[in-house]
């Protein structure tokens, strides 16, 4: 089995690191991530300037892009041959409900499962760095699953883990995505030579986080796993616009 991995960190980021550690007695790895932290960049694609593809040290290559450019990169023109699925992460923080909008990690799943390969997005819902391995090992289940029982059309798995211990997690859970409030006003600042600046807001409190969501089932020790499609269309809204505009 091939699997590439990828993540929004950095291919310098713990995350990916125990994520190839996790799996690199079950499939032949190859890691293909952003030279630096690229969270929030979502599903841009770099297109004002040509890429660039190193290694480091440790095995690793690095793409001076967005995560979205790292798997397109490889997948279209790097590796021999295509991978068997995409592994996203593991991510430092949760990417449940709208974060998936903005979400790096899930924007690097998501062009795997856009180029015809299942994909998971991986996310420790934790800022303290503590359980990686926890996180790790959850994927690593998901990819031995998948090799014994493979799906007959591509998945692309939107997967958010608790930040415990390996033996305190709960079960795996079919999850929708929750929603948020809207995020925090932008704060404003005052660099040392006077000039004005904005850091954006942080993302707001859980708002749709009911029972079934991905919000719910984090808070009460369960991995959550979301399966994501990419049809963006209002059907519900069809009727009304052709009506509009009759």
């Amino acid at each position: 089995m091939r699997i590439l991995l990828s993540n929004d960190d950095g291919y310098f980021a713990p995350g990916i690191e125990a994520l190839a550690q996790a799996l690199a007695d079950v499939a032949d790895i190859t890691v293909v991530a952003p030279e630096r932290d690229r969270s929030g960049a979502s599903n841009s694609l770099t297109l004002d300037r040509p890429l660039s593809l190193r290694r480091a040290a440790n095995g690793f290559y690095y793409v001076n892009g967005t995560p979205t450019d790292c798997v397109h990169l490889a997948v279209t023109g790097m590796l021999d041959e295509l991978p068997d699925m995409v592994v996203s992460g593991i991510n430092h923080g949760a990417n449940m409900g709208d974060d998936t909008v903005y979400s790096g990690t899930v924007a690097a799943a998501t062009e795997g499962y856009l180029l015809g390969i299942p994909s998971i997005a991986v996310s420790l819902v934790s800022r303290s760095d503590k359980h990686f391995e926890t996180a790790a090992q959850v994927a690593r289940r998901l990819v031995l699953h998948y090799a014994e029982r493979p799906l007959k059309q591509p998945v692309l798995l939107n997967v958010n883990v608790p930040d415990l211990p390996v033996e305190q997690v709960g079960d795996l859970r079919i999850t929708r995505l929750g929603k948020r409030h809207k995020a925090e006003p932008v704060v404003r600042a005052k660099t040392p030579r006077g000039e004005t600046v904005y850091w954006v807001g942080a993302a707001g409190t859980a708002q749709d986080a009911g029972e079934g969501t991905d919000f719910h089932a984090v808070a009460a020790g369960h991995v959550s796993v979301t399966p994501l499609q990419l049809d963006l269309t209002h059907n519900g809204q069809l009727p009304l616009i052709r009506d509009w505009l009759a």
